[in-house]
Order: C-alpha cells, then sequence, then structure tokens
C-alpha cells in the first residue's frame, strides 16, 4: 500500500501511474483520429466551408434567430429556477419538521414528481393548461417549460437541501437548541447558512440541469436557442454550424454560471470566516477581567 492515500482510494504507484499514462494517451489519440474523421466527412460535404459560417456573421442571423431563443431559454430557466428554490426548500424543510403528516407530505411530493422524466412533465403541464385554459394561449409553451422544470428541479433541490442539513455535525443543533432557539430560528440561523455553502457547487449543478433541460421546450413548440438555431439552420442550410454555434453559446453560459457559483462560494467561506474571527475577538473581549 502506498504512503500516500486519499479518503478514497490509495495513491496509484509508478506501474500504476505509468498505466494510467498510457491508458490516457490511447484514448486521446482514439479521439483525435475520430475527430479527424468527423471534420473530414463535414469538409467533403461542405459543411465547413466559408458560406456556412457566414450567417453567423451577419447582425439579422442574431437578431432574428439566436438572441429571441436565448432571450427564451434564459428567461424559462431563470424563473424556473428561482421557483424551484423556493419549492425545493420549502419541501426540504418540510421533510425535516417535526409534525409526521408533514413530513409525509413532503416525502411523497418529492419521490413522486422526482421519478417523473421532466419531458413527461411539460407536456403534462401543457395539455393541462390548454384544456382548463389556464393561461393565455400566447403563454402556454412558456408556462408548461417553466412548471415541468420547476417540479422536477425543486424537489431535487429539496434532496440536496435536506441530505446538507443532514451532513452537518449533531452538536451544531445541539449547540442552537442549548441556547434556547426554536426550531424555525435554528434553521434559518444556523443551519441553512452552513448547509447552503456545502451544497452549493449540487445547487450550481442542478442550476445547468435546468439551463440545458429548457430546450426540451421545443417539443411544445416554445422558442428557445436550440430551437432558434435549428430554424436558422432550415433557412441558410448550414445545420452543423449552427449546432456547434447553438453549442458555444450554452457552453459560455453554463461556464459563466459555474465561475459566478464558485466567487460566490469562496466569498461565502471568507466572510463567514471573518465573522468568526469578530465574534470570537468579541467574546474575548467580554470576558476579560
Amino acid at each position: 500500500m502506498s504512503a500516500e492515500a486519499t479518503v478514497l482510494y490509495d495513491a496509484p504507484g509508478p506501474r500504476a501511474r505509468i498505466r494510467n499514462a498510457v491508458i490516457a494517451a490511447a484514448f486521446l489519440a482514439v479521439i483525435a483520429v475520430v475527430s479527424a474523421w468527423v471534420i473530414m466527412r463535414l469538409g467533403d460535404r461542405g459543411q465547413l466551408t466559408g458560406d456556412m459560417w457566414r450567417p453567423f456573421i451577419t447582425a439579422s442571423t442574431w437578431t432574428v434567430y439566436i438572441l429571441p431563443g436565448l432571450w427564451g431559454t434564459i428567461k424559462a430557466a431563470v424563473v424556473s429556477i428561482v421557483a424551484a428554490l423556493v419549492l425545493g426548500a420549502f419541501l426540504g424543510i418540510g421533510r425535516l419538521s417535526e409534525h409526521r403528516a408533514v413530513r409525509l407530505f413532503c416525502g411523497a411530493f418529492t419521490e413522486g414528481f422526482r421519478a417523473i422524466p421532466v419531458l413527461l412533465l411539460i407536456l403534462f403541464t401543457y395539455y393541462f393548461y390548454a384544456q382548463y385554459g389556464i393561461v393565455p394561449p400566447s403563454q402556454l409553451a412558456f408556462a408548461a417549460v417553466v412548471t415541468g422544470l420547476t417540479l422536477y428541479n425543486g424537489t431535487v433541490i429539496a434532496e440536496i437541501l435536506r441530505s446538507g442539513i443532514n451532513s452537518l455535525p449533531r452538536g451544531q443543533s445541539e449547540a442552537g437548541t442549548a441556547l434556547g432557539l426554536r426550531k424555525s430560528q435554528l434553521m434559518r440561523m444556523v443551519l441553512l447558512p452552513q448547509a447552503v455553502t456545502a451544497m452549493l457547487p449540487a445547487l450550481v449543478s442542478q442550476m445547468v440541469i435546468a439551463l440545458k433541460d429548457s430546450a426540451l421546450g421545443y417539443i411544445i413548440g416554445y422558442v428557445e436557442v436550440v430551437r432558434s438555431g435549428i430554424m436558422s439552420a432550415s433557412f441558410y442550410g448550414n445545420y452543423i454550424p449552427a449546432l456547434i454555434v447553438v453549442a458555444l453559446v450554452m457552453i459560455a453560459i453554463n461556464f459563466s454560471l459555474s465561475a459566478f457559483a464558485t466567487w460566490l462560494e469562496k466569498r461565502m467561506r471568507s466572510g463567514r470566516g471573518k465573522r468568526g474571527k469578530v465574534e470570537a475577538v468579541d467574546l474575548e473581549e467580554a470576558v476579560a477581567p
């Protein structure tokens, strides 16, 4: 066994490192060969010529197709993420409630909607809203996409929140109870701030999933960036370049979201550390003779 070990596995030895390097090099070589073959095939079919990319350097392509679709994606993602965070907070805290009826209801709601595919939720809410005229026809597709994403991601966030709170040391709850905090005060002032910091990467991953799943609105006619990219491709006849541009746009958005989450997590941790130091100093001054 190697002297250097991690929590989950032993650090690889010299032979294992050589084997891993060989496997990685072989995998990269296969990827390079496949990529070169794909590029050659696309070039033979004329999909990589300058004429295919020229529409994306004209303003009309962006103002008519890409930007309206991008706005639809961002609008649906932002609304559904905010609603999912609210729903997830209620369900996650409800599953930790002292009242058995509340725990059972929140648990059944969470497990039920978490098991249903997002596409099925979107289709169901679309036809449900259309059947009973709950929303105007002009907002029907948007409402169905937002509702489907909210129900699914809200239940997943509820589980993330519940597991984040349960992962905290038991002494945190016991200390808050010893100080005379009520259950709501303990949750709001002690448990949630620590749990949110710990589970922020998982929350961001779920937000990225919600952003990507907004493309499922294509099936009910919702105009988002993938649909607008395909509409642009059908007009110009450049499907491969259009899909590449759409993929780059989505990568840029998701990368920006991940970078913001990393910055926010560092800021929250540093802020909490500074507050802890200030509180420690105040305590020392208070007990000093």
